[in-house]
């Protein structure tokens, strides 16, 4: 089942309506010059309220008088896997094998740096295997790290766009969670696929570390043999405090470099 997250911008006390509101209800239109002028000036201060509140969420949100979002000291380049330590998930999966590998798709563009980066963990005998010729189930992690930086076009409306999908390329989303105090906003989604993505976004700086694991058998299954069932998938959730330490520190090292 899909838990919603909770709606954000919805008006409440305090609002950008109740702030920008100020007129007297019992002040009619009659009444002289000074009333009219009065009025006037509420007009006026509450034109100046409206533009002081815009700007202040405008530029307190991150994006500048000419629309483009403030880095926040990220920078995203073709050396920035380097910031993937991920020290609490080795701790809680083994060391990975090898340093962090970044894919081919990676963009170096005035809008827009995109690098990504994987890391497979050892694999896991789990057991069951036949001394003769070593069949049996294993099982593998990796986690893979996508950094985005965007100088031209804020990317927050398209973030909590695809945040809160129910499907990601026709692969289902089991579960969605918001994940408080953590960037400008950020969403914790689990996918039948036997994955876990935590995205955040900062200002114009979007960032997503995945977990997802596997499971094989090795062996032949000949002379009559049958294959033994498949061990219990993991539960993913386990790691969802690992996986929250590890993208503040991805977090860090990306502002740092």
């Amino acid at each position: 089942m899909i838990s919603e997250p909770e709606l954000v911008g919805e008006d409440g006390p305090g609002s950008f309506s109740d702030v920008v509101s100020g007129f007297d209800p019992e002040q009619g239109s009659g009444g002289g010059g000074r009333r009219r002028w009065h009025g006037a000036l509420w007009g006026v201060a509450g034109a100046l309220t409206a533009s002081a509140v815009w700007a202040a969420a405008v530029f307190g949100y991150g994006v500048g008088g000419d629309g483009k979002p403030d880095a926040r000291g990220y920078r995203v380049e073709s050396d920035s896997c380097a910031a993937m330590e991920l020290k609490e998930l080795a701790r809680a999966l083994g060391k990975p094998e090898s340093e962090p590998a970044t894919e081919l798709d990676g963009i170096e563009h005035p809008a827009l740096h995109r690098i990504r980066c994987t890391v497979d963990f050892e694999e896991l005998d789990l057991g069951e295997r036949s001394d003769e010729d070593g069949s049996g189930w294993y099982m593998g992690y990796r986690a893979s790290l996508t950094a985005e930086l965007h100088k031209e076009a804020d990317p927050r409306p398209v973030f909590e766009a695809g945040s809160t999908v129910t499907d990601i390329d026709g692969t289902a989303v089991d579960r969605v969670e918001r994940v408080p105090d953590l960037g400008d906003s950020a969403y914790l989604l689990i996918t039948d696929d036997n994955t876990m993505r935590l995205s955040v976004v900062e200002g114009g700086a979007v960032m997503a570390l995945a977990l997802s694991t596997w499971m094989s058998y090795n062996g032949e299954g000949g002379d009559g043999e049958e294959m033994p069932d498949a061990p219990e998938e993991p539960e993913l959730l386990a790691y969802r405090g690992h996986l929250i330490s590890d993208m503040r520190d991805v977090m860090k090292a990306l502002r740092a470099g």
